[in-house]
């Protein structure tokens, strides 16, 4: 008794109680935790920046207190999301994927009947100042339940009969978001599709197929006006960028002045607050939403802009590795999934800026304003550190 006692390891701050290296709380993955808080920072500097010169009256505070503010709001509350989803096992949501799923399904149904049409589109509920997107959540349930049908089948190659199934897990919520319509959100499922299925082994005709349906539905969509005229001159826009039609012009000159501010921030940029496009003229339209990176290109220049791919590339190797480190399929395609649609998501807000891609109003993960895309991001962040928590067999 003696020896056992003198011996003892000095404890951890919990008496004499020392934690297991497969106890969760120890396998956090804090470089993705430090990146992640990094871009949060970062984010809303630029919300603040991008926002500070309008007014919404004579008597009230610049737009730039009101939006920065929420939005720390906003990440507190993510955070709280976020450190809940780390708290629970992932692998016990298997079993609660269908009725999140289920739920996703009816929210998307009941936009169309209870939400307000805002330029010929019907995307969140207004809940007090709040506007909640459901397409937003769809990202993540709509994900769990891709990684827990196709993790069922352990197996290195997808059978035509879960290939089948998954179409129609990914494909029922795809067509209500291209209703709404949405098709920055709805691509974003696409690109998760595609990215699942692939790393689950499906053949490269698979693929191909639903690339094939996915053009075919937003074709079938536009002919018959199912999607609206706003959406359709964003494209039009970026087809025409020289076109002098006062239909195109206001998206054009958003388009034009998002990438002019990116490109005049030379090698270091004019400053932070020192952006003549971002922080005196506000030739860019909610470019606090949309255009973020061209407030950083501005105002911080190449330099910030590769810090900011730079933290988004780390991102991404992270959480490629939890990927590998996972002990089941489950916590692999998870990892896949949030490594997709953040892969898909960066891409295109960061094309659209410039000029590269049409513009959607998809927003930049972490840098753009908006609670339900920052809850969203969070929370697949969570399901990630939750895999890497409990990667221990």
């Amino acid at each position: 008794m003696a020896f056992s006692v003198l011996n003892r390891r000095p404890d951890s701050g919990l008496g004499n109680v020392r934690s297991s290296p497969g106890d969760p709380s120890r396998n956090v993955d804090w470089v993705l935790l430090l990146v992640q808080a990094a871009l949060v920072v970062c984010g809303c500097l630029t919300v603040y920046s991008a926002s500070r010169t309008k007014t919404p009256g004579s008597n009230a505070l610049p737009y730039g207190y009101i939006f920065a503010t929420r939005q720390v709001i906003f990440v507190i509350g993510a955070v709280v999301a976020m450190l809940a989803v780390m708290a629970l096992d992932y692998a016990w949501l298997r079993e609660r994927a269908r009725f999140f799923y289920g739920l996703t399904i009816v929210l998307l149904v009941m936009i169309f009947l209870l939400a307000k049409v805002s330029n010929g589109a019907q995307l969140s509920f207004d809940v007090g100042p709040i506007k909640l997107q459901p397409a937003e959540f769809a990202k993540v349930t709509v994900m769990f339940a891709l990684a827990a049908f196709l993790s069922e089948e352990n197996s290195d190659s997808v059978t035509y009969e879960r290939f089948v199934g998954a179409l129609w897990l990914g494909g029922i919520p795809t067509v209500l978001i291209i209703l709404q319509p949405d098709l920055g959100s709805s691509s974003v499922l696409v690109a998760l599709l595609m990215g699942l299925l692939l790393v689950a082994g499906a053949k490269a005709k698979y693929i191909a197929m639903i690339t094939l349906l996915a053009l075919s539905t937003v074709g079938a969509a536009v002919v018959t006006g199912l999607v609206n005229s706003y959406q359709t001159i964003r494209i039009e826009a970026w087809l025409n960028p020289n076109s002098q039609s006062d239909r195109l012009r206001s998206f054009i000159f958003q388009g034009k002045n998002a990438l002019r501010a990116t490109a005049t921030g030379g090698l270091t940029g004019k400053g932070w607050l020192n952006g003549p496009i971002t922080n005196t003229k506000g030739d860019i339209p909610v470019q606090w939403a949309d255009f973020p990176f061209s407030a950083i290109g501005e105002q911080f220049g190449l330099l910030g802009c590769a810090v900011i791919i730079g933290l988004f590339g780390l991102a991404l190797f992270r959480i490629w590795r939890i990927a590998h480190l996972s002990r089941d399929l489950l916590g692999t395609y998870i990892c896949a999934g949030v490594f997709t649609m953040l892969l898909w998501q960066v891409f295109q807000n960061i094309a659209m800026t410039l000029g590269l891609m049409p513009i959607t109003g998809l927003p930049l993960p972490f840098i753009s304003y908006g609670g339900s895309g920052i809850v969203t991001y969070f929370v697949m962040f969570g399901l990630v550190q939750s895999v890497h928590m409990r990667r221990m067999r």
